[in-house]
């Protein structure tokens, strides 16, 4: 997020999908480096793309954008960006730039921008393109705050009736956090850690509860103002993931002071 790119696939780099995929009607273009689809009429109507950020590469092995769902997985992969730093607060990004970058035009782009601005990762900037949000501490402290009046509530009282075996069945979804901490890729973690808190509170059998809770978990992982990519290492991580298979052996022993005293510290830590 720190100097200026200009507005072509080679300068504008995000961790993403880089693919060549013909054109259809959910607006994928032929090759990540040739002209998106629209793509000229799309920069003249305003959105800038001179004065942008450079973005850092795309790492290898990451799956390519399909015809299906062209939306979706943009969305998917701007909240990774997100999560890993590439996309950096206060900075303006455009939906042809990130188009290019994705293999795509810029429509699809732009529909998976407005979805962020829904959940309130990023806000428009008329002409130019949408400006990441700025968050400082507090707020990082007060969703912390929310999600542990949502959810300590609901671990105790599953940790009276959940049977140990079905704790148990979660075990996997705990280790798969503690590997993935130990990558030491936040976005890779991020969604690890999500899935293992979706799972426990997915016993409650309240879908609404279930979805607060995760859009609030989602939002509590974008990165502070002026944060870097390195702001929370590997060790953070690791020491993380293991407050989960903690968690796991007290639900299992139905031991309720260590439930709240470990997803007390769980979420201060977060928050």
């Amino acid at each position: 997020m720190e100097q200026g790119a200009q507005g072509s696939a080679g300068s504008g780099q995000v961790r993403v999908p880089q693919q060549a995929v013909a054109a259809d009607a959910t607006g994928v273009r032929p090759g990540a480096g040739g002209a998106a689809a629209g793509g000229a009429s799309e920069v003249v109507r305003g959105e800038h793309t001179h004065s942008e950020p450079a973005l850092p590469p795309a790492p290898r092995g990451r799956s390519v954008v399909q015809r299906s769902s062209v939306r979706g997985q943009i969305v998917d992969a701007l909240r990774a960006a997100l999560v890993a730093g590439d996309l950096r607060p206060g900075e303006v990004y455009s939906a042809p730039v990130l188009g290019e970058r994705f293999g795509v035009s810029a429509t699809p782009v732009r529909e998976a921008m407005q979805q962020l601005a829904l959940e309130g990762a990023v806000e428009v900037v008329p002409n130019r393109g949408f400006r990441v949000v700025e968050r400082g501490a507090r707020e990082l402290a007060e969703l912390a705050e929310v999600r542990a009046l949502i959810e300590v509530p609901v671990m105790l009282r599953l940790a009276r009736t959940v049977p140990a075996e079905r704790w148990a069945e979660l075990r996997p979804l705990a280790e798969a956090t503690v590997r993935a901490a130990s990558s030491g890729c936040r976005a890779t973690y991020a969604e690890s850690d999500r899935g293992f808190h979706r799972a426990v509170l997915s016993l409650s059998g309240n879908a609404q509860l279930v979805q607060v809770a995760e859009d609030l978990h989602r939002r509590a992982q974008w990165p502070l103002v002026g944060s870097g990519p390195g702001m929370r290492g590997r060790a953070d991580l690791v020491a993380d993931a293991h407050e989960h298979t903690a968690l796991l052996d007290a639900l299992i022993a139905r031991d309720l002071d260590v439930v709240r005293a470990l997803v007390g510290e769980h979420f201060a830590g977060a928050g």
